[in-house]
């Protein structure tokens, strides 16, 4: 029961892309998957892989896409595309939010429950390689008020936002998906210009932590995503208390620490959630080898415990999935074996202490 317990607790962290492993991950309680380009030809086709992968389930999923407009746009192959973030918000903000509600629509059409948008980047460097008109704006009022209106407007047309990249990727001048960008700015610039956007939007419930290096909250080039400094303070001085996850973590400004590795650091830092673009062996080793190693570290099994009631609530808020009857038993057994595992959690650090003091 305890190691069915945590490969179910585990898997449910990690949000894949299609591939040759993504049955066995769905079988094992995977938490969500990610789709791309690739995997949409056709309206028909897209919903009938979707329906296919919800069939195969355990639990109810985060069927999820990047579908920012622009040049970050996953349906392509079969609409139109949608203007790009900066150029919807100068039309105005009823075009930005017509626009957003016709993607939110879309995507809910498709089985889409989840939209790693919008993008809360101030774009102040303008040779940033990597947000560009991806950003609202490159004023930090213009970019809180435009984020707003589409947190509100995904949330109304039954879409889950994403805040994404926190703590502010706008004066990046290098690619996080080829390296580590370094972000060298004092922490009064970054609260007053990159952070802000997050700052006035934490009803959002979901926000992406970035792989990039802020030397205001770091000495060593640690990504943020990383980081006990960058996600302690979006949680402890933010006192933001919903999902954060990760960027890709096939990118390379991220990769040096290893997968596994940096999992463990992510979770420990306060991180929930986990994106691999590829449901490959990678992703899945990632995954098993985190299920070993949390049965040793009492540390690592807190936070994973903590986490999985935020991942919990937010799934609560997904209102299609799987059938009804099936959801409320799974969401009972999930329970049942959650507070027998915090049971049996709570015993092992209760002999822990005890052994300690009896020294």
């Amino acid at each position: 029961m305890y190691d069915y317990f945590m490969e179910k607790l585990i898997y449910k962290k990690f949000i894949l892309g299609t591939g040759v492993y993504l049955d066995k991950a769905l079988a094992k309680g995977l938490g969500g998957v990610i789709f791309f380009t690739r995997d949409i030809h056709s309206k028909e086709q897209f919903q009938a892989l979707i329906n296919d992968i919800k069939q195969k389930a355990v639990y109810k999923l985060f069927l999820s896409i990047d579908q920012e407009g622009g040049r970050v746009e996953r349906t392509e192959n079969i609409h139109a595309r949608y203007l790009s973030p900066r150029f919807a918000y100068e039309r105005g903000e009823e075009f930005l939010r017509n626009q957003t509600k016709k993607i939110a629509q879309e995507l809910k059409d498709y089985g889409i429950n989840l939209n790693f948008a919008p993008c809360a980047d101030v774009n102040t460097n303008p040779k940033n390689p990597i947000i560009g008109e991806r950003a609202f704006s490159d004023k930090t009022d213009n970019v809180v008020n435009a984020v707003k209106i589409s947190v509100q407007t995904y949330r109304e047309n039954g879409i889950i936002p994403c805040l994404k990249h926190f703590p502010g990727h706008g004066d990046a001048s290098k690619d996080s998906h080829l390296t580590l960008p370094i972000i060298d700015l004092p922490m009064s610039i970054m609260e007053n210009i990159h952070i802000k956007p997050f700052k006035e939007n934490l009803d959002a419930e979901m926000i992406m932590a970035a792989h990039l290096h802020c030397t205001c909250f770091d000495n060593e080039p640690i990504p943020a995503s990383l980081s006990k400094n960058v996600i302690g303070y979006l949680r402890d001085v933010l006192k933001y208390d919903g999902v954060v996850i990760t960027d890709d973590m096939v990118m390379n400004g991220v990769q040096n620490f290893g997968s596994a590795e940096a999992c463990k650091m992510a979770i420990k830092a306060g991180v929930d959630m986990f994106i691999f673009r590829d449901a490959d062996e990678n992703a899945v080793n990632t995954i098993e080898k985190l299920i070993v190693d949390a049965k040793e570290d009492e540390v690592l099994m807190a936070k994973i415990l903590e986490s999985d009631l935020r991942i919990e609530s937010l799934k609560k808020a997904i209102k299609e999935g799987l059938p009804e009857d099936v959801e409320k038993d799974g969401e009972a057994s999930v329970q049942k074996l959650h507070d027998k595992f915090v049971k049996k959690v709570d015993d092992m650090f209760a002999a822990k202490e005890k052994e300690i003091l009896t020294v």
